[in-house]
C-alpha cells in the first residue's frame, strides 16, 4: 500500500481494551431509522465501482488507514486545500500517491446518500463502511462497523508526517508509530497484511533492484527471479513515476494470506517486508499467518475494527459535511 503499511495490526482480546471513550457512542444500527438504505447504497456503489475498477479496494483500504492513523477516523483526509486552509491533509507528501479511485467512490456514495437522506451520513462513516465492504468483496474477512462518527473541523498536512509509517523507516520506528497509539506489534503485522492486494510504486523499492551496493546490483535478500522481473517493470520509473508492481505477485486481486508466504520466500517488494520476516519480534507472527489464513483473517478483522474507531469524533466534536471535500463553514 505504498500501499505500504497500509495497515497492519491485528487483534484484541475482549473487544478493545483501550478504545477511546467516544467510540462507545457508536453502534452498528446508527442509521436504521434516519437513513435505512445506508448499507444498501454503499454496497451497490462499491460493487459497481470495484467490478469495473479493481484498484478501488486496495486504494480505499490505504486511504482509510492514512485517514484514521492521522488524528482518527474523521475524513480529514478528504478535505481539499483552500485559501483559508492552504495545507490540508490531502496535500501531505505521503498522501499525494493515494488512489483517485478511492476518493471517487466516496464522492459517488456521498452524492447518492445526500439524495436519499440529506445531511445525515458523515463522510467518515462512508469511508469505514465502504472499506469493510470492499475488503469482503475481494475475499477478505467481514467485521462489524460501528457508526456515528462525525467529520473533522480540522485538516492539517503537517500532522500526517508525524503519524504515518514509511517504507524508509527501521522496524523500531514503525513499531513505535503503532505502539504509541496503543496498537500491538501483532496488530501491526496483521494490518500489514493489507499488502496482499494493491500495488507499490517503483520508487519505493528501486533501491533494492538498482545499484543496491558496491558489490551487488540487486538486494541479495530479494528473490532473484522477482528482482529481474521488477527491473524490467521499473526500468523507466525515473521518467514515469506512476510505474508500479503488484504487492502480491501470486494473487494480487484476492485478499488472502499470500503476502505473508511471499515475505518468507523473499518475494516482498519492500525492505520493510523482508524485515518483518526475519526480525524475532515479527517473524513468528508472519510464519503463523503464512500457515493459517483463518488466524490472519481473525486478527485482521479485529485490528480493522480497532482502527475504525480510533480517536473518532462524536456529538459536537465534529459535523456531517455536506460535501466530503470541504468543511460546512469556513474555518476561523
Amino acid at each position: 500500500m505504498h500501499n505500504y503499511y497500509p495497515m497492519a495490526f491485528p487483534i484484541l482480546f475482549l473487544l478493545f481494551i483501550s478504545l477511546p471513550f467516544s467510540s462507545a457512542k457508536l453502534n452498528i444500527n446508527y442509521y436504521k431509522t434516519t437513513c435505512p438504505d445506508f448499507e444498501k447504497i454503499v454496497r451497490e456503489n462499491i460493487y459497481t465501482k470495484q467490478s469495473t475498477t479493481p484498484a478501488t479496494a486496495p486504494g480505499l483500504l490505504r486511504l482509510f488507514f492514512h485517514d484514521c492513523i492521522t488524528d482518527g477516523c474523521d475524513a480529514s483526509l478528504l478535505v481539499t486545500s483552500t485559501a483559508y486552509n492552504p495545507h490540508a491533509e490531502r496535500d501531505a507528501d505521503l498522501n499525494l500517491s493515494l488512489s483517485g479511485d478511492a476518493f471517487d467512490i466516496i464522492v459517488k456514495i456521498k452524492n447518492a446518500l445526500e439524495l436519499s437522506c440529506p445531511g445525515i451520513v458523515s463522510c467518515s462513516d462512508i469511508i469505514a463502511q465502504a472499506t469493510r465492504d470492499l475488503v469482503k468483496m475481494v475475499g477478505g474477512p467481514f467485521y462489524p462497523v460501528r457508526l456515528g462518527r462525525k467529520d473533522s473541523f480540522v485538516s492539517d498536512a503537517s500532522r500526517t508526517e508525524k503519524a504515518l509509517p514509511t517504507t524508509k523507516m527501521s522496524l523500531d520506528g514503525i513499531i513505535e508509530k503503532f505502539t504509541i497509539k496503543n496498537f500491538t506489534i501483532r496488530e501491526m503485522v496483521a494490518l500489514t497484511g493489507a499488502h496482499t492486494i494493491g500495488f507499490t510504486h517503483c520508487k519505493e523499492f528501486a533501491n533494492r533492484i538498482f545499484n543496491f551496493s558496491k558489490t551487488s546490483e540487486i538486494d541479495p535478500t530479494l528473490h532473484p527471479k522477482l528482482a529481474q522481473g521488477l527491473r524490467e517493470v521499473c526500468k523507466n520509473y525515473t521518467h514515469d513515476p506512476t510505474m508500479a508492481a503488484f504487492n502480491d505477485v501470486r494473487s494480487p486481486g484476492k485478499f488472502d494470506n499470500a503476502y505473508f508466504q511471499n515475505v518468507l520466500k523473499g518475494l516482498g517488494l519492500l525492505t520493510t517486508d523482508y524485515i518483518l520476516g526475519v526480525d524475532p519480534r515479527t517473524k513468528p507472527i508472519v510464519e503463523l499467518y503464512a500457515k493459517d489464513e483463518q488466524v490472519f483473517f481473525e486478527d485482521f478483522a479485529k485490528a480493522m475494527e480497532k482502527v475504525s474507531v480510533f480517536q473518532v469524533k462524536t456529538g459536537k466534536k465534529g459535523e456531517v459535511r455536506s460535501r466530503c471535500d470541504q468543511f460546512n463553514h469556513i474555518p476561523n
